[in-house]
C-alpha cells in the first residue's frame, strides 16, 4: 500500500485511509475489466486501410499507457480519450441522419464521449437518439465496430469553458433509422438535422480532412453492407 500512497501524495491527494485505498483497489479492477473487453474489441477489428492500421495501432498504446488516474475513457485525459459514432443511414443505405454541429459548424454524424463507458455501442445509440430525437434504431453489421479514426479536435469553448486541443479516439457504428422517425435537435449541440442522399455527404460538410479520409471510407463501406 506504501506505493499507492506515495503516488497519491504526489497527486496531491491528502488523508488516504486503507478504506479509501481498497475502494481504490475495487474501481481499479472494475477499471481493468472495462479496459480489457474495450481492448479484445479493438484488437479483434479488422482494419479496413493504412488509416485504420496506424490508428488502431496508437488506440491500443492508450489503452495499455494511461492509468486509471488518466483513463482514456474520460474526458479527465485531456490529452486523448474515447469517442463513439454512428454512420445512421435509411433502409435502402442511400441516405445518413446527419446534425448541424454549433463547435464544428458543419452538417456531421451523430456521436459523443464514451464518459467512462466501455461498450461503445451504448454510446453510439444513446447520442444518435439524444441528437436527433429518433426513438427505435436497428444495429447493423452484428453490432461489431464499423470503422475506427482517431480525430483531431481544436481548442473550443464549451458551456463557458476553455477546451484544450486534443484527440477523439473514435469508435463508428453502423445504424438503421426509420425515415418515418419524427426529428428534432439538440438544442446545445446541434441547430439542425435532416437526411442527407450519400452521395452528397461531401457537399454538405465543412471539415475537409474528414469529408475526404472518413465520410468517403464510411461510405465506400456501407456499399458493401447493403445486404446486412
Amino acid at each position: 500500500m506504501g506505493d499507492i500512497l506515495e503516488i497519491l501524495d504526489k497527486k496531491g491527494i491528502k488523508g488516504f485511509t486503507y478504506q479509501d485505498y481498497l475502494k481504490y483497489k475495487e474501481l481499479e479492477e472494475k477499471e481493468v475489466i472495462k479496459r480489457r473487453k474495450l481492448r479484445e474489441k479493438i484488437e479483434n477489428y479488422e482494419p479496413y486501410n493504412q488509416q485504420e492500421e496506424k490508428d488502431k495501432r496508437v488506440m491500443l498504446e492508450c489503452i495499455d499507457i494511461f492509468d486509471m488516474f488518466y483513463s482514456p475513457l474520460t474526458r479527465g485525459n485531456e490529452f486523448a480519450h474515447f469517442t463513439a459514432s454512428s454512420w445512421a443511414v435509411n433502409k435502402e443505405r442511400t441516405k445518413v441522419l446527419m446534425i448541424y454541429h454549433n463547435i464544428y459548424q458543419s452538417w456531421s454524424w451523430t456521436g459523443g464521449h464514451s464518459d467512462g463507458e466501455a461498450d461503445l455501442l451504448k454510446v453510439a445509440i444513446k447520442e444518435l437518439k439524444e441528437e436527433t430525437g429518433v426513438q427505435n434504431v436497428k444495429v447493423l453489421n452484428n453490432g461489431d465496430i464499423f470503422s475506427l479514426e482517431i480525430l483531431t479536435v481544436d481548442g473550443h469553448v464549451k458551456r463557458g469553458n476553455y477546451v484544450s486541443s486534443h484527440l477523439h479516439l473514435n469508435l463508428t457504428y453502423l445504424l438503421e433509422v426509420d425515415e418515418k422517425e419524427t426529428l428534432h435537435i439538440k438544442e446545445d449541440e446541434n441547430s439542425g438535422v435532416k437526411w442527407v442522399p450519400i452521395n452528397e455527404v461531401k457537399n454538405v460538410s465543412n471539415e475537409t480532412w474528414i469529408k475526404e479520409n472518413i465520410y468517403t471510407k464510411l461510405n465506400q463501406k456501407t456499399e458493401t453492407k447493403k445486404q446486412i
